[in-house]
């Protein structure tokens, strides 16, 4: 499991890298759905002094598997992203400043741009908020349950985020990295997003044209952007 500890490790970094983590927040897990076995990031361990075999794995229940570190404290909610959505194979939870400012106001995003229609098809949802029976009982397995209900009626493929109303966002993909770049992504949305509703408050976003004419040209069995 080397690899898929490496490969987590990662996209740990790649959060530090790209500007979206401070200090120990925010963490990266991946799965490998053959062997059901999960790797993700120890809580509280700084970025610069992990190694991948500090990558903790652990089975779908939560069981540690190898590893003498803790998991990441959002471990539960990972888990039950891989169990509910079985296409993704990584999950990356940020702080990152613009997406958890609209995770906090509990607002989805809009789709005011083709930028985010490359990417996101539709609003990227913010959940309910947890009733205060959610947060006292098995918080971090009810926020990944909150994030569940959001999704139904929903392709988590095309929509790979979601804002945890108070908290926020969680992001994924077909990969560990996959998952990391849609978090970068996220953010870059985000923030074009705060700052189109300040110059035009009563901006609706694209057209429904316009969205498929951007998101199907990356997308889908048709898509024509980038090399065969």
């Amino acid at each position: 499991m080397l690899r898929l500890q490496s490969e987590v490790l990662e996209a740990n970094l790649e959060l530090v890298r790209q500007g979206l983590v401070l200090y120990t927040f925010g963490n990266a897990s991946g799965i490998d759905r053959e062997s059901g076995v999960v790797a993700i990031k120890p809580s509280g361990v700084p970025y610069e002094q992990m190694k991948p075999e500090d990558i903790v794995l652990c089975d779908l229940d939560g069981k540690i598997i190898q590893g003498s570190l803790r998991p990441s404290s959002d471990l539960d909610t990972h888990l039950e992203l891989y169990r509910a959505f079985p296409a993704i194979g990584g999950v990356v939870h940020t702080h990152s400043e613009y997406a958890t400012a609209w995770a906090q106001a509990g607002r989805s995003i809009p789709p005011f741009g083709t930028t985010h229609a490359d990417y996101f098809y539709g609003p990227v949802p913010a959940t309910d908020e947890l009733s205060d029976e959610e947060i006292q009982g098995d918080y971090v397995l009810n926020t990944g349950k909150a994030i569940v209900r959001r999704f139904h009626g929903l392709d988590p493929i095309a929509v790979p985020a979601v804002l945890v109303s108070g908290h926020a966002p969680f992001c994924w993909g077909k990969t560990p990295a996959d998952a990391a770049h849609n978090a970068v992504i996220l953010e870059y949305v985000a923030h074009m997003a705060f700052s189109t509703t300040l110059l035009r408050p009563e901006s609706s976003g694209v057209s429904k044209a316009l969205l498929d004419q951007h998101y199907f040209r990356k997308h889908g069995a048709h898509a024509t952007y980038g090399q065969k």
